[in-house]
């Protein structure tokens, strides 16, 4: 049984949502769900969990579903997720900031700055989530 996901947006005002549910691997899943068909899921790594973070805080994406909308609690635990699986000594203490930047309610510039400075890769957090929902969706970016 798939877990509940978490919504951080739409894709346009009509199009398909994109999200993230926690995984049976103790890992997380990208989840995009639309009007008409079942979510589709796919594993996600720590640049993608970053991002759907970043999209949370910079609102650039339509609003998701009320009824699934992720809390600031929820892209904590996500970005905590990322901080205690990070590869590395120095992305794990950028992510510690970035752990901390959200916790303690800083302002949402505040903590973008941070998030971007843990991202592994330099292609844009919201061009990074339209990409990974044409790749689940098969290139529908539509419901």
């Amino acid at each position: 049984m798939d877990a509940a996901a978490c919504a951080v947006g739409r894709i346009g005002p009509d199009g398909p949502w994109i999200g993230f549910a926690p995984a049976i691997d103790d890992g997380y899943e990208l989840v995009i769900g639309g009007a008409d068909d079942a979510p589709r899921r796919s594993l996600a790594d720590g640049d993608d969990l970053l991002s759907i973070a970043v999209a949370y805080f910079e609102n650039d994406l339509d609003e998701p579903p009320e009824q699934l909308a992720a809390t600031h609690g929820d892209i904590g635990s996500l970005v905590r997720h990322v901080a205690e699986h990070a590869p590395d000594g120095q992305r794990r203490r950028l992510l510690g900031e970035a752990v901390d930047a959200v916790d303690d309610g800083l302002p949402a510039d505040a903590v973008v700055s941070r998030l971007r400075l843990c991202l592994a890769g330099a292609e844009d957090p919201v061009a990074r989530l339209l990409r990974r929902v044409a790749e689940i969706s098969g290139g529908r970016l539509t419901p």
